[in-house]
């Protein structure tokens, strides 16, 4: 494997239960998390000392998703719906009931809230005015991921149901894994679709070859949760239920770390959630041990 520095920073306590979602702020140093506590901590990176509470909703959080071009905060709220954040003023000035089930994504593109549905719908919804828009449901099994490709106006959606489908004026379905799709993210050139899957694999799709398979690796050994692009977009990470951080390279799709307990003081349990910043290059982490981690990843060391 590649020479590459691991530097663990920080590890953040201030949730009371498993962490399952991560999402950047309004600034570089600045991320959001949420979880099973109903929770909703902001973060800065300059100072990891304590977490400001931005909100608590009554039930799992699964998704979050920060709206910059409205200043506001999106967060799902498993069973009843969304609420809307002004972040300016730290207030909810809004809420929609969208369904009965889990909210396990949430995407947003030009004022459209797009929601993933455990009980396989997605939705999407106005934001300035709340309203519904439209919904479809082409399984009865769980919505799980959205990943947005806004050059080619398609986004793609990763089912319960082992199939990737690709919504556009022409639709696409990919019999994708073996079981539960995770997790969805074009590359940043989006000539790539990636795809992780409760069968452990990690599955690269060729966006311009008809999602045709490139790549196909056991990357883990249990549920792949997440995976995220660098901030340069030369590399990704996978994080998994294992309770391993994986690094890769994003052109030849080679691993090139694995950062774990035994190796770098990582997470005891599942990892659920990864967040690459922009600040510093810095990777957060979020697991079902309730907390987060702040790993410093120095692609060129120098060693001696």
């Amino acid at each position: 494997m590649a020479k590459i520095e691991i530097k663990k920073l920080a590890t953040l306590g201030g949730h009371k239960d498993c962490v399952y979602t991560l999402q950047p702020g309004p600034e570089p140093h600045l991320f959001f998390s949420s979880g099973a506590d109903g929770m909703v901590l902001q973060w800065d990176l300059n100072d990891l000392s304590k977490a400001e509470l931005m909100a608590r909703v009554e039930n799992s959080v699964y998704a979050i998703n920060y709206y910059a071009e409205r200043k506001a905060l999106i967060i799902g709220e498993n069973h009843e719906g969304i609420h809307i954040l002004d972040l300016e003023t730290k207030t909810e000035i809004g809420s929609l009931k969208l369904s009965n089930s889990a909210i396990f994504d949430i995407k947003t593109v030009k004022d459209r809230i797009f929601t993933a549905h455990g009980d396989g719908k997605v939705i999407l919804s106005n934001l300035p005015t709340l309203q519904r828009i439209y919904e479809f449901q082409a399984t009865d099994q769980s919505a799980r991921c959205l990943a947005m490709n806004e050059a080619k106006a398609e986004f793609a959606v990763g089912y319960s149901d082992n199939k990737i489908r690709i919504y556009s004026l022409i639709n696409h379905e990919i019999n994708a894994h073996e079981i539960s799709i995770f997790t969805v993210q074009y590359s940043p050139d989006q000539r790539y679709l990636l795809s992780g899957s409760r069968d452990a694999h990690l599955k690269v799709w060729d966006v311009q070859k008809g999602y045709s398979l490139k790549k196909s690796v056991a990357a883990h050994r249990f549920t792949i949760n997440h995976l995220v692009y660098s901030p340069d977009g030369k590399y990704f990470v996978t994080c998994s239920m294992d309770k391993s951080i994986k690094i890769w390279d994003a052109e030849t799709f080679i691993l090139l770390k694995v950062i774990d307990k035994a190796r770098h003081a990582g997470h005891g349990t599942s990892v659920n959630k990864l967040l690459w910043s922009h600040h510093h290059n810095l990777l957060v982490s979020g697991s079902d041990d309730r907390s987060l981690s702040v790993w410093d990843i120095n692609f060129n060391p120098s060693f001696t």
